[in-house]
């Protein structure tokens, strides 16, 4: 229902971008009388049409590769719209200022040179921004930290623990991405390794090869395996420009298929349940907090998460969302390893996320609780990362007795 609210703004969002495009063209050609200029300007029209509309026009078609290519043409599309926006508006903010400066000669303000180089600025600008998106949300960074647990976790004395999160397997993450993913975690030589949530992008059908997908998985290499718990977007659910459509009041859960996924690639879904590793480290995986899934109603608070645990041994959580962290401290766990922000993925969501969330990205200590949230290996809407990396996360944690020193 909110989309389809919005959608006039969407509309009136694009007469406000195409109207100076407009005439920033006539300003550049100096034809606009001329019978070519029409005829020009008319594929133009067309052009944006076919972007503007991309998203759209994917949401209905069937599964296959026209569905994909608009689907990720509206993607594209979509990060490029929000650059085009703040761009346009910030010249269109500085014209203003300028035009009430009475030092500024104005006549020159308003010259075609002037506001022809204006634009060209801008188009420049936007391109820039957008290819660097590109490029920048296929470079798959490691991100190392340390971390002391002042608790016996037996005969380890430390562990290599890998924290992957929103892999947004789909329409935008196909195998290439998930390839140089794994080549990273292995290269870091994990005991082990941590997928805390969105794993696939809402559509299992995305999905670019599932059997090549579930062989790459399979090519993981973990000392102690390959755990994973299930985020926001590990639901069977339509999505169109981050707006979620069907379900028809009913409860969303997971694709039978993302289950079986996971399963035939080795890795073990923890659906509010715990493993210990080694006999030595409790292991938690929680469901969503707005969206547990299939088969449970509510999920476990964080008392009840550590009840029954013998809580001299050390205790890890993975959860999507990087919520309750001083519950969690309270509780007893040791490490909280989550996911779901991308650092905001795009500027200006860089600075808006850390206004959402008490750890947006990195590191924080909550008492004797170490939590860490990454900024994700894929991306989710626009296919690009501006002002944030993908990663992965390299935890070396340590594990020094109840008497060890501080850190």
């Amino acid at each position: 229902m909110l989309a389809v609210i919005l959608s006039p703004l969407y509309v009136l969002v694009h007469i406000y971008i195409a109207r100076w495009m407009y005439r920033w063209v006539k300003k550049c050609l100096r034809i606009d009388s001329h019978q070519y200029f029409k005829w020009f300007w008319f594929a133009v029209v067309i052009v944006y049409l076919l972007f503007a509309t991309a998203m759209g026009v994917g949401f209905f078609l069937p599964t296959g590769t026209v569905k994909r290519f608009f689907v990720r043409s509206g993607n594209y599309w979509l990060g490029i719209l929000l650059h085009v926006i703040l761009v346009v508006a910030a010249a269109d903010a500085i014209r203003l200022i300028l035009k009430r400066c009475r030092r500024i000669d104005q006549e020159k303000l308003a010259s075609r040179r002037v506001f022809a180089a204006a634009g060209i600025f801008c188009v420049a600008a936007v391109t820039a921004l957008g290819v660097w998106g590109v490029v920048n949300a296929r470079i798959i960074h490691t991100t190392r930290y340390e971390t002391v647990i002042h608790k016996d976790a037996g005969s380890i004395d430390q562990m290599k623990v890998v924290l992957v999160a929103d892999l947004h397997m789909g329409y935008n993450i196909g195998c290439s991405h998930i390839r140089r993913m794994a080549e990273r975690i292995n290269a870091e030589e994990p005991d082990l390794v941590v997928i805390a949530g969105d794993i696939f992008d809402n559509e299992y059908e995305a999905l670019e090869d599932p059997e090549e997908l579930i062989d790459i998985f399979k090519g993981i290499k973990s000392r102690y395996g390959v755990y994973a718990c299930y985020g926001n977007h590990d639901i069977s659910e339509k999505i169109l420009a981050g707006f979620t459509f069907g379900g028809n009041g009913q409860e969303k859960q997971s694709d039978i298929r993302m289950d079986e996924f996971l399963d035939k690639a080795g890795v073990t879904l923890l659906r509010d349940e715990s493993v210990l590793i080694a006999d030595s480290v409790y292991l938690y995986g929680r469901p969503d907090r707005q969206r547990p899934g299939r088969g449970i109603d509510k999920r476990k608070t964080p008392e009840e998460i550590t009840e029954g645990m013998d809580l001299s041994k050390p205790v890890f959580v993975i959860d999507h969302q990087p919520k309750e962290l001083q519950e969690l401290a309270d509780a007893g766990v040791d490490l909280d390893l989550c996911g779901h922000t991308h650092d905001g993925q795009m500027f200006p969501g860089t600075l808006t996320v850390r206004m959402m969330w008490e750890n947006a990205c990195g590191y924080l200590k909550k008492d004797d609780m170490h939590n860490i949230v990454t900024s994700g290996v894929g991306i989710f809407g626009p296919d690009m990362r501006v002002g944030t990396i993908a990663e992965i996360c390299s935890v070396t944690v340590k594990f020094e007795g109840a008497e060890g020193s501080a850190p």
